[in-house]
């Protein structure tokens, strides 16, 4: 017997779970390809940097969106793309996955592992360009980011969410600023993103191997890009670490990220730009160079409390030629960040490292980004410093000085001399107090100037043997209280009779 309910039932059924197979795309023709760059035609719904995809896998980013075309920048090798090849939206605007998963990996722009650790586990992903935390957001700069640098700590204070410039010429120190700082976060409960743009691989490698050695790379994402890629890789760099970093900061995170360097950056923006046959502007550069950095760094903030008061700290790296920092894009970062940390090669040239103008750097956050022991031992420094600069000056016009004088130009050589600090030995805030302590005090005023970065670690290393409770309550209270006081006077005099 033939049931009609039953039947109907299973009819009903079956149209209900149906589903259509049919699937539509866009789909476009690429009418000219180059130099990493195809022109398509026929993708008329196509959004401003939505991924796209060729036909041997390779995905390319929409970025010039004419009426009869679409410029795409490839992201890859352009060799086996050919003119008539049909090229396939995505729907997805460029992302990249975040996530805790990142940290101990080197991964490339497109988030994708290149230290041959496996795969990397997670599901989330964040779109490269994000709109900047809005100023209700956002609360005022006052936590400190210790670099574990004497010379920046004390005169040139870094606050978490502020965003600093380390500029200077090739080969004078900027890297090594930021991969000290890096160590020094060890602990410290802040996560770390280093971008290299266009760095050598062989100098990615190496700067690798340091930070695993010294157990920095457990809190550390590198994304790489080297000077053979496409420039659209090099363009996508910083903002794919940036959206890294966001996915860190709006959890509630503190984060500091590096971007080394923004002139090849500006560079790789430029070859596209002009690729692309956009109006070039001054040095050839295209008109919106100074938005793409604004937006990029207008990213790092402190967020409210209600936003989870987390901390985007960004400390973009500039290369200047000769020292010229009037040239278009070290004025353009300069007027977009909170300060900058010049170095010169004459200070580096002379063995005085890290070659820290302290006379033309400045910090716009100042003395709110720092503990109250380390301002009350920095405003002193400040002041010496500034007189010998003066003073020195006028000592090499002449030759007869009077005996203050002498002294003066002495004590700003010691000064000096103690903020020489070795390269991968960051000093934790309490350490570098002690010191500046001494040396404002007049403790080292005995001690021979060539002596005096010995007199440093042998003081350091007697008060953590001798005297621990010093620097624990430094360290603690973050003051220098006048107990502390006292008992730092008795270690000092103490260590110089044996000294």
């Amino acid at each position: 017997m033939i049931n009609a309910d039953e039947i109907a039932g299973i009819l009903k059924q079956q149209i209900e779970s149906f589903k259509s197979e049919l699937q539509e795309d866009e789909i476009g023709t690429v009418i000219a390809v180059g130099a990493n760059l195809a022109r398509v035609y026929g993708l008329r719904a196509v959004r401003s940097s939505e991924l796209v995809e060729f036909p041997n896998g390779v995905q390319g980013v929409a970025l010039n969106l004419e009426e009869d075309n679409v410029g795409v920048v490839i992201m890859g090798s352009d060799k086996d793309i050919k003119e008539g090849d049909k090229v396939r939206r995505t729907g997805r605007i460029a992302s990249v996955p975040v996530g805790e998963a990142l940290l101990g990996r080197v991964v490339n722009p497109l988030g994708q592992p290149i230290d041959g650790k496996g795969p990397i586990e997670t599901h989330r992903y964040r779109t490269i360009e994000n709109v900047a935390p809005s100023v209700v957001q956002r609360q005022p700069v006052k936590q400190p980011l210790q670099t574990g640098i004497r010379a920046i700590d004390a005169l040139i204070p870094i606050g978490r969410g502020q965003r600093e410039l380390i500029i200077g010429d090739r080969s004078t120190g900027k890297t090594a600023i930021a991969i000290d700082t890096i160590i020094n976060q060890k602990g410290r409960g802040v996560y770390c993103i280093y971008v290299a743009i266009g760095q050598k691989n062989s100098t990615v490698a190496a700067l690798n191997q340091v930070l695993e050695q010294k157990g920095a790379m457990a809190y550390t994402t590198i994304v790489c890009v080297g000077p053979s890629e496409a420039a659209a890789l090099r363009w996508m760099a910083p903002f794919a670490g940036c959206a890294m970093a966001e996915e860190l900061m709006y959890s509630g995170k503190d984060v500091l990220i590096i971007y080394d360097d923004l002139t090849k950056h500006a560079q790789s923006y430029r070859e596209m730009s002009l690729l692309l046959r956009r109006p070039p502007g001054r040095e050839a550069y295209p008109g919106d160079v100074f938005f793409l950095h604004s937006r990029l760094l207008e990213r790092a903030a402190k967020l409210s409390d209600e936003m989870g008061a987390g901390s985007l700290t960004a400390l973009p790296i500039i290369e200047t030629q000769a020292g010229d920092f009037a040239a278009y894009i070290p004025t353009n970062v300069i007027s977009i960040t909170d300060g900058q940390i010049y170095l010169t090669p004459e200070l580096f040239f002379q063995g005085i490292r890290p070659a820290v103008d302290v006379g033309l750097s400045v910090s716009r956050v100042g003395g709110a980004a720092q503990t109250k022991a380390m301002k009350s031992v920095a405003g002193q420094l400040k002041l010496e410093l500034a007189q010998y600069r003066d003073l020195a000056a006028f000592a090499k016009l002449s030759s007869d000085l009077d005996k203050t004088t002498q002294m003066q130009l002495l004590r700003g050589e010691k000064m000096t001399e103690l903020l020489k600090q070795q390269q991968y030995q960051p000093q934790p805030m309490e350490d570098q107090v002690a010191i500046i302590y001494g040396a404002t005090k007049g403790f080292v005023n005995d001690v021979p100037t060539p002596k005096l970065q010995a007199w440093a670690v042998g003081f350091v290393d007697f008060l953590h043997a001798k005297h621990p409770e010093i620097p624990k309550a430094i360290a603690d209270s973050a003051q220098l209280s006048d107990e502390v006081k006292k008992q730092l006077d008795a270690a000092l005099t103490e260590f110089n009779k044996s000294f």
